[in-house]
This record gives C-alpha cells, structure tokens and sequence, in this order.
C-alpha cells in the first residue's frame, strides 16, 4: 500500500519506552500508523513486542513518550494526558483489541451472537431483533454457520473461537485493530484460511492495523510496513518486501533465514 503525503498518521507513537526493574522492554521506539496500512511488528519471544502493543492499548502504563491518535472527529489527542472518560470511550468505540488465545477475547459460557451482541450494546445499540440480525450478519461474514448462532464458544473449534473473536472486535466497526499472534497455536491449515478472511476483511473495511507475530508469513501476506524487534529496540523498519527481501540488520538476516531453513 502506498500512502499519500498529505494523508495525516492516524496513530504517532513517539520515543515510547517501558521497563520492568532492570529489564528493558521498549526502547524509545517511535514510528506512525496510516490509515487503512497494517504494521507488522516481528522478533523473537522476548524481543518487546508485545509489550508494546500493550502499551499501545493502555493495558500497561508507559515510562515516557507519546502516543498521538486522531480520532473521528479529526483532532490529534495525546493519549497519555486524556481525560480518562474520554480515552474509554475511545478505546471502546475506535480500537478493537484480537488476543492471541481467543479464550481471552470472549466469553466462553455466553453464546456466540452474545458475545458479538455485547460489543454492540457498549456503544448504545438496544433493539434486540437488530442485535440478532447484526450479530448473524457477521458470524457469516467471518465464515460461522448462522444456525451457530447461539451455541457456546466453548464448543466451537480453535479456528471458529478465533474468527469469533473477529466478528466480537469488528462489528463496531472500529478505526484502528491491535492484534497479539492471532494465527498462534492453530493448524497450519486452519492458520492458512483464517490469514485469508483477515487480509480480506482488513481490505474491505479498510481498517489500520498493529499486528504482533513471530511468524514472518504473517508478516510477508498481511503487513505494508514492518519493524523488527531485539531486546526491547527497533533495529530494522521499512515496506514489509524491502526489509524481508534485503534485510539489513543481522538480526533481521538472522530471522529471514531461519525460514528458509528447510
């Protein structure tokens, strides 16, 4: 994807840096999301990127830096100095957050149109018959049958738990998706069609996306943009072919070869 420069970021992450005691998980790292781009952040276990994401979605207070995001309305908001009723609201009407275990995303002993219908009701929707009917609208469009509507997702497989989820954090149609290794634990082939329907729903929504993997596949089919994690650093970032076609880092090398290795 190639962005225009007159198109504003929507999201400025600037010199953000998280510790724990002695360890260093985020090493002022900066870089800006545009709208409709997914950014692939790679490295191994350990490397920060998680936290980041984190830190990114508010579930760990950071350090020090910024996190700039324009919202709807169009202002540049500093997340970090908003009013806490605000930046909730935000959260819940703007950002979408895919755990890595879709056991976390949802509720398990709820039925699958609940779980999609609860994220609805947070941002105001009340009639029951256009919950259902929203609801069932996107269990199709994340390949569940409708008729599964109200079963458990505690009965339903890994692949369908995760797609789930999907529909859960899409259905409100937020501006910006954090997804956690949303392909981790699953079948190669379940991996496969479930890597299809998000590329495909990423482009049709047009959605902005921070997208955390150890897996340079995922990377390779869904990301514009890609940076590369060690230690708590960026040390390689660039249009997600430039970097895993010439890498230029060591660690990067490092981590291109390795999936060549047969």
């Amino acid at each position: 994807m190639t962005v225009a420069t007159s198109v504003s970021p929507l999201l400025v992450v600037e010199r953000l840096s998280k510790t724990y005691g002695p360890i260093v998980a985020c090493d002022r790292i900066s870089f800006s999301l545009y709208p409709g781009q997914v950014l692939g952040i790679i490295g191994e276990s350990g490397s920060g990127k998680t936290t980041l994401l984190n830190a990114i979605a508010g579930h760990h207070p950071i350090d020090s830096g910024h996190i700039h995001y324009r919202p709807r309305s169009g202002e540049r908001l500093n997340l970090q100095t908003l009013p806490e009723p605000q930046l909730r609201q935000i959260l819940r009407d703007e950002w979408g957050f895919v755990q890595q275990s879709p056991r976390d995303g949802l509720r398990l002993n709820v039925s699958a149109g609940a779980n999609i219908g609860e994220r609805l009701m947070a941002v105001g929707a009340r009639h029951y018959g256009n919950i259902r009917a929203e609801a069932a609208r996107w269990l199709a469009q994340v390949e569940i049958p409708t008729e599964r509507i109200d079963g458990l997702p505690r009965t339903f497989s890994g692949g369908m738990q995760q797609r789930l989820q999907l529909a859960r954090v899409l259905v409100t149609q937020p501006r910006l998706v954090l997804m956690d290794e949303p392909t981790g634990g699953l079948d190669v082939s379940v991996q496969a069609k479930l890597l299809d329907l998000m590329r495909s729903l990423v482009r049709s929504l047009d959605l902005s996306v921070i997208l955390v993997t150890h897996d340079i596949g995922v990377v390779r089919l869904l990301a514009d943009r890609l940076l590369v994690m060690q230690g708590g650093s960026v040390v390689e970032s660039g249009l997600t072919d430039q970097v895993l076609d010439d890498p230029q880092h060591p660690y990067t090398q490092q981590l291109v070869s390795a999936t060549l290795v047969p």
